[in-house]
C-alpha cells in the first residue's frame, strides 16, 4: 500500500507539472524526474533494440495507424514506454499537437452563431490514466475492465495539461467543447465528476455510449458526430488519442492525434 501511494504521488507530479520547456520536467539539481521514478516503475533502462524490434519503431507504427488490432505492448518495450510516458517526451509531443491545434483555432473565421464546436475524447485526451497504467505495466498487461472500471469510478484522473490549455483557449474564442467518449452511460456521473475536478467546466455536451450498445468505437463516434451536424452544429475540430476518435465522416474541419502507445481501441 505504501508503494502504491508513493507511485501514485510520483505519477501525479509528472502529469500535473505545468510550465513550458524541459525545465518543467526536472528537479532542482537538473536530474530528470524519470530517474526518481525508475526504482518504483522500472521505466528507465535500455531504450534501444530488444527482442529484435526497436521500440521507437514500434511506437511510430502505432501512432501512424500502420500497426492495428494489437492487444498489449511488446513485453520488451515496457521500460521504453514507461520512460516515454513519464519523461518529458510525451509531454513535449502533446505540446506540439496542441500548439498546432491552438494556432488552427485562432485562424478560424467564426460565424458568430455560437454553433461551432470542437470534439474532445476523454481517456488520454482530456484525462490522463497514467496513475492506473503505471501500476499495470504501461500497457503490457491485458486490459482488465473490472480493474479499470473501479479506477474510473474513483474520478481521480488528472487532466492532460496541454488538452486543458486547448479547452480553455477554445472557450475564449467562442468555440464550444463537446466531450465524446467510448465510456458507457453507467460511468456518466464518475466521468462528469472527474472532468469537473480536473478543470473542465462549461462544455456543451458530454456524450457517452449506451450501456447496451454493440457498436465499435469508430461507428459510435462518427454516428454521434453526425447527430451533432444534424442538430446544426459545425464541427471545426476533433481531437483524440485513438484513430477511432478521428476517422469516419463527419470528421470535422480538422483532426488532431495525441500520442498514446499504451493501448489500442479498434
Amino acid at each position: 500500500m505504501a508503494v502504491d501511494k508513493r507511485l501514485a504521488a510520483a505519477v501525479l507530479v509528472v502529469v500535473l507539472t505545468a510550465g513550458s520547456g524541459a525545465g518543467a520536467w526536472e528537479i532542482e539539481d537538473d536530474m530528470p524526474l524519470i530517474h526518481m521514478l525508475r526504482p518504483l516503475l522500472r521505466s528507465g533502462g535500455h531504450l534501444g533494440r530488444r527482442g529484435g524490434v526497436p521500440c521507437d519503431s514500434w511506437r511510430f507504427a502505432v501512432e501512424t495507424n500502420n500497426l492495428r488490432d494489437w492487444r498489449t505492448i511488446p513485453a520488451w518495450c515496457e521500460e521504453y514506454v514507461g520512460n516515454y510516458m513519464l519523461g518529458g517526451h510525451y509531454r513535449n509531443d502533446s505540446r506540439a499537437v496542441i500548439d498546432e491545434a491552438v494556432a488552427y483555432a485562432e485562424s478560424l473565421n467564426l460565424t458568430g452563431t455560437g454553433k461551432e464546436v470542437w470534439v474532445f475524447d476523454v481517456d488520454e485526451t482530456t484525462l490522463s490514466n497514467l496513475p492506473y497504467y503505471a501500476k499495470h505495466g504501461f500497457g503490457v498487461e491485458p486490459y482488465n475492465s473490472t480493474l479499470f472500471g473501479a479506477y474510473v469510478k474513483e474520478a481521480s484522473a488528472p487532466a492532460l495539461p496541454e488538452s486543458l490549455r486547448l479547452f480553455k483557449r477554445l472557450q475564449q474564442l467562442g468555440i464550444k467543447p463537446v466531450i465524446l467518449t467510448g465510456r458507457r452511460e453507467d460511468k456518466r456521473e464518475a466521468t462528469a465528476t472527474n472532468l469537473h475536478r480536473a478543470g473542465y467546466h462549461g462544455y456543451e455536451k458530454l456524450l457517452l455510449k449506451p450501456v447496451d450498445a454493440r457498436v465499435r468505437s469508430l461507428e459510435f463516434k462518427s454516428g454521434e458526430r453526425q447527430k451533432l451536424v444534424d442538430a446544426g452544429y459545425i464541427i471545426v475540430g476533433n481531437i483524440g488519442d485513438q484513430w477511432t476518435d478521428l476517422l469516419g465522416a463527419p470528421e470535422g474541419g480538422r483532426t488532431f492525434k495525441l500520442p498514446d502507445p499504451m493501448y489500442y481501441v479498434g
